[in-house]
């Protein structure tokens, strides 16, 4: 039996904190904030018409499987704790200058049907050519690279694809590429593009193997837990406690000590003698360990600091706006946006809060989480990472957060959704109000190192292992989920 420290409650520290208790190893989880669950987030804002509850964090949850195969890894039934939801549509995509909008549903004949009717039949057999290249996208990523360790691109080429497999993932070509090789309408492109916002990158950069992320969500659906995705996190932290775990909050982990090259312990702030352990799990940002926790020049200098983060407006609306439980509005211009978001640091270019920005509003039809004749709205917009060089933007600024969420309820406006005269309050978060919550540098909601592949699971020091959007496999919450089971299985039982 080990003693284990996991750094962090997020989903992925408390999913690998579960595996591993329930195969006998002794498990602390240490976290800073007074809750669990990281970026997954809750907020409550009470009113005389009663209260209002939102997700500050994901919306959707994707990939039920690997939730399901989490639950019965540690003794348990998911449906004895969560109550998933089925939604359709998945996403409804409002395009800009009018016209049909296209509602995305997990039926993949369904859904080309919706496209042929809303777009035209061109634009439905583009979307079926390009929906069997990010099958074979899909079958290469889970089999090769979601389920197993990838400790560096040397790691990715030893792989055994096929031909037929290295053919569709075309290492080399970004998602926009992609989109305009198979793509005759322009419509289709964007909604394309947005994907690779999933993982933080721009698409323009973003590897063409993120058709994958489209294809996990159009293919097996999206779904949504009443009472909210934060149910998700009290679910784990009962298996955790359950199991035996001890999930000790307001427990702020300054350093991690490894000396010798092993991990054998950590320190907390405000703690005089050490936490001891064998092993040490990182659920926070990759760049927050070899920054911070366990300096490591050369690991710091590989971590890429360009993963978007987002602005959030939370509303409380009164009456029925008719929106799907998500809708995303589309810009004019989405080249613009991304140029805005991330800037051009090279040319000294800074970035800065897009004028005309997509829009991204969830709207859950859920009585438990809104006063009656009311709505709960949680409204994101892409935007660039908190900080003061060139490629960030000062969110901290006096009277940005407030004129910026102006233009946003004026281009909801625009667009055709205008609630100005609607609400009940109206509260603002910024990239910089992430950074502090959950330790997220910048506020990045994906983790900083945006794209396909991530820091490695294994760390910097024997015994030391990561978890979380920030390392293999990456951001999402099947995703981080995924990473903890790469980790449990690496650490292996106590028996």
């Amino acid at each position: 039996m080990a003693r284990i420290v996991v750094v962090g409650a997020g989903v992925g520290g408390l999913a690998v904190a579960a595996r591993l208790a329930v195969t006998g190893h002794q498990v602390t989880v240490l976290e800073r904030a007074d809750t669990v669950g990281g970026k997954l987030g809750r907020y409550t804002h009470d009113t005389a018409s009663g209260p209002f509850h939102f997700d500050t964090g994901p919306s959707l949850l994707t990939l039920p499987g690997i939730f399901h195969e989490l639950f019965e890894a540690t003794g348990a039934k998911l449906d004895e704790y969560l109550d998933l939801v089925p939604l359709d549509p998945i996403v409804r995509h409002v395009f800009p200058g009018g016209g049909p909008v296209l509602d995305s549903c997990a039926d993949p004949a369904e859904f080309t049907a919706r496209i042929g009717a809303a777009l035209g039949d061109r634009a439905a057999a583009d979307w079926q050519r390009l929906w069997r290249r990010a099958d074979r996208v899909w079958r290469a990523s889970e089999r090769d690279i979601l389920r197993r360790r990838v400790d560096s691109p040397r790691d990715l080429t030893r792989l055994a694809w096929r031909l037929g497999d290295l053919t569709a993932i075309r290492p080399g070509q970004s998602l926009r590429g992609l989109g305009r090789a198979h793509l005759s309408d322009l419509r289709l492109r964007m909604l394309l593009d947005r994907y690779a916002t999933y993982t933080g990158a721009d698409p323009r950069r973003a590897p063409a193997a993120l058709v994958a992320v489209p294809y996990a969500e159009l293919a097996f659906g999206g779904w949504y837990l009443r009472g909210g995705l934060s149910s998700l996190a009290d679910a784990l932290l009962s298996r955790c406690l359950d199991l035996g775990v001890v999930v000790r909050t307001g427990a702020t982990v300054i350093r991690i000590d490894a000396a010798g090259g092993r991990a054998h312990g950590v320190r907390v702030d405000g703690q005089a003698a050490p936490v001891p352990a064998d092993v040490v799990v990182a659920n926070v940002d990759a760049l927050t360990v070899y920054r911070d926790l366990l300096p490591d020049p050369r690991r710091l200098a590989g971590l890429a600091d360009r993963s978007l983060a987002g602005f959030v407006l939370l509303l409380g609306v009164r009456g029925n706006s008719g929106l799907a439980h998500h809708t995303v509005f589309f810009p004019r211009d989405y080249d613009a946006e991304f140029d805005a978001i991330f800037g051009a640091p090279g040319r000294g270019v800074r970035a800065r809060p897009a004028t005309d920005p997509t829009v991204f509003v969830t709207v859950a039809d859920d009585p438990a989480v809104r006063p009656t004749d009311h709505e709960a709205w949680f409204v994101l917009v892409n935007a660039a990472r908190h900080g003061t060089v060139p490629g960030a933007v000062d969110w901290r600024r006096p009277g940005l957060a407030e004129a910026y969420a102006d233009r946003i309820l004026d281009v909801l406006a625009e667009r055709g959704m205008d609630v100005r005269d609607r609400l009940v309050f109206r509260e603002i978060r910024t990239p910089a109000d992430l950074a502090d919550s959950t330790s997220a540098p910048g506020g990045a909601i994906y983790g900083t190192a945006g794209g396909l592949l991530r820091p490695a699971n294994r760390g910097a020091a024997h015994g030391l292992w990561l978890v979380g959007g920030s390392s293999h496999p990456g951001g999402g919450l099947p995703m981080v989920t995924l990473s903890a089971q790469i980790v449990a299985d690496e650490i292996g039982p106590a028996w």
